[in-house]
């Protein structure tokens, strides 16, 4: 394992990867601002012209629809530089061999299977609970996204897995973050120039340990003793096609990367939108208060069920809010197959287009005062009255993310109750600033304290 760590970490850093091609724009102090200028400069289209290949930047709903919906198959996944997250997994993946390693997990991410995933959700939201409860007692002060991912890998784990998270949650938070951390990747390209980066990276370079910790994590979740012992799981159905001679796709190795896709993408959106809304909450307590009456009225004493998260109605409007302001996923990029033309831009085969859902979602455009917290934007009927693909927090057409349903009810049971028996309180010196890592982080982290209710 340490051998493919340290061979992972050597192509961190690549001057031929995309995302240190455009960590420029990603890691300054406003990465949005710039490229929401950019944009506007080319009417929504902005090339970027560098030496080996040309990147294009897209804010607009007919470049988006153009490109993930009406010619899907002429712009295929990019995920070079983070083979160790996600292998070969579903996520990464066109085309038929696409369709066969999905077409088996479908089931599992259907409406009608969720209510079951409920039970299990709680019992995770539970323990964070308890664990809250210790930690407001003794008064220090906590990282939010680190607690809310390890909140949501409980959730995964015991509702597609059947275990108990068999890794420390915290540890592996911070293995995830030392990968994807694009600024890091910079910072290890300038020394590989300067000559100052080894050829073999130690086992102890931080990365590689990184890495390490990361590709350890499938074996031990399969394992792992069975929480409930659940016949019908997601991790049971993937265990029986990797035995089936008919389902020559599902080798182990194919097991192993989508129990990476789940522990990362599956957890991650869960994770960073609670984390965002805690912060919206610190910030709009009369939010918070129609969160809490709602929650009286709908479940009061007892836990909820599948039922009583339709009946959630103004908590979910704030989770669809939330995603709105900072989808996890700010941008979308994919690798053109064949020439194209998008904007009046010739697009030739090879070029890189990155589609920006988060200038959508804050584009006068489309919505009303796009800076402000408004979780009525999303009452009963607006869908109606909204432009269609002015909200793709999970993508669109037939790549649609599988679990975003899932992760949508995740956090709204999560939030409903963990607000009704705690008051969250940011800590920070300053509004956060993004990062706009693999994922839309908050710079410098959004540091709370935890105060329980009486």
């Amino acid at each position: 394992m340490t051998s493919e760590a340290q061979a992972y970490s050597q192509t961190l850093g690549e001057e031929n990867s995309i995302w240190f091609k455009i960590s420029p724009f990603v890691n300054s102090d406003d990465p949005m601002g710039i490229l929401k200028r950019l944009c506007a400069k080319g009417s929504g289209c902005f090339p970027v012209n560098l030496k080996s290949e040309r990147i294009f930047f897209l804010s607009e709903i007919e470049h988006l629809r153009h490109v993930m919906v009406e010619k899907v198959d002429n712009y295929a996944k990019y995920f070079d530089g983070l083979k160790p997250i996600f292998g070969g997994a579903m996520i990464t993946i066109d085309g038929e061999l696409w369709q066969k390693i999905r077409q088996p997990q479908q089931p599992y991410f259907h409406p009608n299977v969720y209510a079951g995933y409920v039970p299990h959700f709680n019992v995770a939201v539970n323990a964070k609970k308890a664990e809250w409860s210790r930690l407001a007692k003794s008064g220090e002060t906590v990282e939010m996204i680190e607690q809310t991912w390890g909140l949501a890998a409980d959730m995964v784990c015991r509702a597609l897995f059947d275990r108990e998270v068999p890794f420390n949650p915290k540890a592996v938070f911070g293995a995830v973050k030392a990968y994807t951390d694009t600024s890091e990747h910079r910072q290890i390209r300038l020394k590989k120039v300067a000559g100052e980066y080894t050829q073999v990276p130690s086992s102890d370079e931080p990365t590689v340990q990184a890495i390490g910790a990361w590709l350890s994590l499938p074996e031990a979740v399969i394992s792992a003793t069975p929480w409930q012992n659940r016949e019908n799981t997601l991790l049971a159905m993937m265990k029986g096609a990797e035995a089936d001679p008919s389902m020559a796709e599902w080798n182990h190795q194919q097991v192993l990367d989508e129990i990476k896709q789940y522990l990362w993408a599956g957890t991650e959106t869960t994770a960073l939108t609670l984390g965002w809304a805690f912060y919206l909450l610190s910030q709009h307590p009369d939010v918070v208060e129609k969160i809490r009456r709602e929650g009286e009225e709908v479940y009061g004493n007892r836990e909820p069920d599948a039922d009583d998260l339709d009946k959630l109605v103004y908590t979910r409007s704030v989770i669809l809010e939330t995603l709105r302001l900072y989808p996890p996923a700010w941008a979308f990029i994919r690798s053109a197959v064949a020439d194209d033309v998008i904007g009046g831009h010739k697009i030739k085969a090879g070029d890189r287009v990155v589609v920006l859902p988060y200038l959508i979602h804050h584009s006068e455009k489309y919505w009303d005062a796009p800076e402000e917290f408004r979780p009525d934007r999303f009452e009963p009927g607006s869908m109606k009255k909204r432009v269609k693909y002015s909200y793709v927090p999970f993508g669109a057409g037939k790549r649609f993310c599988v679990g975003g349903q899932m992760a949508q009810m995740e956090a709204a049971l999560a939030l409903s109750q963990l607000v009704r028996r705690f008051r969250v309180e940011y800590v920070g010196a300053q509004a956060p600033k993004i990062a706009a890592s693999v994922t839309l982080m908050p710079k410098g982290g959004l540091p709370f304290r935890l105060h329980e209710l009486s």
